[in-house]
């Protein structure tokens, strides 16, 4: 067997792999988040919490330690470092009300991007191609984003849902791929 040969079936080998524990660890979310929407968002919330104290060091550490950084740079950095570090600790401490003010913040946020999506449509609309399908869009998007903006709780719930349904049927779909994949490397 060629060296070649054995590089290409181990690559294939990686990718079924990979593929097989991506579909796996998405099937386990989307049941998580199906199962225990809100324990399932408190946890994402603290994944949050935690990187943004990470960060918070990271940015830190560049202020304090940085040789090549202007003062006013290196203040900026330990500063906004300072305040990653305060958020995350505030929201840890805090899991359940910051969970449910992040529901709430990309619930509006959602909200606003779908009427501003909608309202582009619209924008565009001399360079539609179909223009009844962007018409559509449009009004579609707009509506969407008035009723999230409206209850962005009650969207954002809609919308975890989604994604933990979405989860499950993309994980077993690549679970499935890791299986016959055959790979035309």
């Amino acid at each position: 067997m060629s060296t070649a040969s054995e590089a290409e079936k181990s690559a294939v080998n990686g990718i079924r792999t990979a593929l097989g524990i991506g579909g796996v660890l998405a099937v386990i979310v989307g049941v998580l988040i199906l199962v225990w929407p809100g324990k399932t968002a408190a946890v994402v919330t603290a994944i949050i919490a935690i990187y943004a104290i990470a960060a918070g060091l990271v940015y830190a550490g560049l202020g304090i330690f940085s040789k090549t950084k202007g003062g006013w740079a290196r203040v900026g950095h330990i500063v906004l470092g300072i305040l990653f570090i305060i958020a995350g600790v505030v929201a840890l401490f805090n899991l359940a009300a910051s969970t449910a003010w992040l529901a709430l913040f990309i619930g509006i946020l959602v909200g606003i991007m779908w009427i501003v999506e909608g309202i582009v449509a619209l924008s565009t609309l001399g360079d539609a191609s179909s223009k009844g399908w962007s018409i559509f869009f449009a009004i579609l998007s707009i509506i969407a984003g008035v009723i999230v903006l409206f209850s962005p709780v009650w969207g954002v719930a809609v919308l975890w849902w989604l994604l933990g349904i979405s989860l499950i049927v993309l994980g077993i779909i690549n679970v499935v791929r890791a299986f016959t994949f055959k790979g035309d490397l």
